[in-house]
């Protein structure tokens, strides 16, 4: 008998315990999108990736102007010269392949570095609004499936950063999964 009591106790403990948790969600994509750093990581994003390109723009003109005239002064050229031209031609071919994968990988970096300082930000705003609204539990909405129903934090998180919340950006404060 005394068993039983304590399991009974226990099982309200732990029912307690669980009624206290409070469980919000925020779309993270969403805060980002937000912030006003995120426009200006963007734009500059978008300028480094076009002086990429143009660079490589400039690089396969030089290559095609190779390849037209080697083609066009081929007849005069002799054997020896035609067989260096034609290997000069294949670098500068190659050196455009290697400079497309250095530039992704370069565009990659940049915008890692250009938003991680805006992630760690938001992850910031997140915590504190957790922590001032007593949320046990914070979930990014894009990686829950199932889950019980929670609070939608992500109008407290935009005031935490100090964005105004528009009309058409406004958010029901309470939703369920």
């Amino acid at each position: 008998m005394k068993k039983l009591i304590v399991a009974g106790v226990m099982a309200l403990g732990v029912l307690s315990a669980s009624a206290q948790t409070k469980i919000g969600y925020v779309n993270t994509d969403d805060v980002i999108a937000a912030m006003p750093q995120t426009d200006t990581a963007n734009k500059q994003l978008q300028e480094f990736q076009q002086s990429l390109a143009d660079q490589y723009n400039d690089l396969e003109a030089e290559a095609n102007e190779k390849s037209a005239k080697f083609i066009k002064d081929s007849a005069t050229l002799s054997e020896s010269m035609k067989l260096i031209k034609r290997e000069e031609i294949l670098k500068l071919y190659q050196r455009i392949q290697n400079y497309n994968t250095e530039a992704q990988e370069k565009a990659k970096q940049a915008a890692q570095q250009k938003f991680a300082p805006i992630q760690q930000k938001a992850m910031e705003a997140i915590k504190a609004v957790a922590k001032k609204n007593g949320y046990s539990y914070v979930l990014d909405i894009n990686s829950v499936l199932v889950g019980p129903p929670g609070d939608d934090i992500l109008a407290l998180v935009k005031k935490e950063l100090g964005i105004k919340e528009t009309p058409a950006t406004k958010v029901p404060a309470k939703t369920g999964n």
